[in-house]
């Protein structure tokens, strides 16, 4: 079995995952990010997007509650991330010089434009190093993998990092999601699609959970299953169904925490857990706002969060800005 053994967040809830489902479930007011704790090593810092460090920054204190020292470079790693989120004036100087006879040139960008940028802003560019400043600074050397993430593509970091467990290809493994896409480059895309015409609120926000496997007698919150489905051309009711069979979701259920980009995507939620699930607790992460690959991770927290005080079966159930549901099953004895 495999059990959630810490967690660790930042969000609009603040820094920290205790308490995270309580306060989305009670609606009270949530204090935003706080203020930046620099790392250790500014250096780094320099060469981190805003995503890369909120990962970073999760993942030391994520280790803070962990005795893993002596073994971090056998530790998995698996995360989702999202787009990339560097500087806006190096960018634009790469790109102005990038430029011939009005459009975009390849030979002009590896003849001048790169060389009118800086040249680290490459590892804030790159959308795998949201995991690998962290990993690098934190000595991780485990199986690992980013997957780009909307949504789902979360769901698919967690269910790697459970599968690298239960195999064997590690005896430990963190996972979860990281995303800044307040970046003005993410909410201009987002802006035209449509989706923050439809009520989609960007926000900042990463969430880990250390995952190992335990024995039956240990009480702990467990991950039962993950699943995901394709969303696109199909009524969204049966890409649900089929990511829930996919989890192998075993009845009753007593919370479901959803993890929508907007309002027609909680609606799609609800409406699933009011049908399937008529006795559970429904409990929303929408208050934190829309972290793309941060939200499903953040949803998973404030699951085990609520979890931990009455035991039971939770179902997590994300629907992102790609269309794709994603799900995670978990489990703890009551005390």
């Amino acid at each position: 079995m495999i059990a959630i053994r810490a967690m660790a967040a930042v969000s609009a809830f603040g820094a920290g995952a205790r308490g995270l489902g309580t306060a989305l479930a009670s609606g009270a007011a949530l204090p935003g990010i706080p203020a930046e704790a620099p790392l250790e090593n500014p250096r780094a810092r320099k060469m981190m997007s805003r995503a890369a460090y909120l990962a970073a920054r999760c993942l030391r204190g994520l280790l803070g509650e962990l005795a893993w020292t002596e073994e971090r470079e056998q530790v998995g790693y698996f995360l989702g991330v999202g787009a990339s989120g560097g500087s806006l004036d190096e960018f634009m100087a790469l790109l102005d010089e990038s430029i011939a006879d009005g459009a975009f040139s390849l030979a002009r960008f590896g003849k001048q434009g790169l060389a009118a940028c800086n040249p680290l802003l490459a590892f804030q560019l790159m959308n795998n190093f949201t995991m690998c400043h962290g990993a690098i600074l934190e000595g991780l050397g485990g199986p690992n993998s980013a997957v780009f993430s909307r949504g789902a593509g979360t769901i698919a970091a967690i269910s790697e990092a459970v599968h690298a467990v239960r195999s064997g290809d590690c005896a430990r493994a963190i996972t979860g999601g990281a995303d800044a896409p307040t970046h003005p480059a993410t909410v201009a895309e987002l802006t035209r699609e449509g989706l923050v015409g439809r009520g989609l609120v960007v926000a900042e926000g990463a969430g880990l959970i250390a995952l190992e496997e335990v024995s039956a007698s240990a009480r702990s919150t467990l991950v039962d299953g993950c699943g995901m489905a394709s969303g696109r051309g199909r009524p969204v009711a049966d890409a649900i169904a089929e990511a829930v069979s996919v989890a192998r979701l075993v009845e009753p259920v007593d919370l479901v925490v959803i993890a929508p980009w907007g309002p027609p995507a909680a609606d799609a939620l609800r409406g699933w857990a009011n049908v399937t699930c008529p006795g559970a607790r429904v409990v929303s992460t929408a208050a934190l706002g829309e972290s793309l690959a941060a939200s499903a991770a953040l949803a998973v927290i404030a699951a085990a969060d609520l979890l931990e005080q009455r035991g039971g079966r939770a179902v997590v159930l994300t629907l992102g800005v790609d269309g794709d549901p994603g799900v995670v099953v978990l489990s703890r004895e009551a005390a």
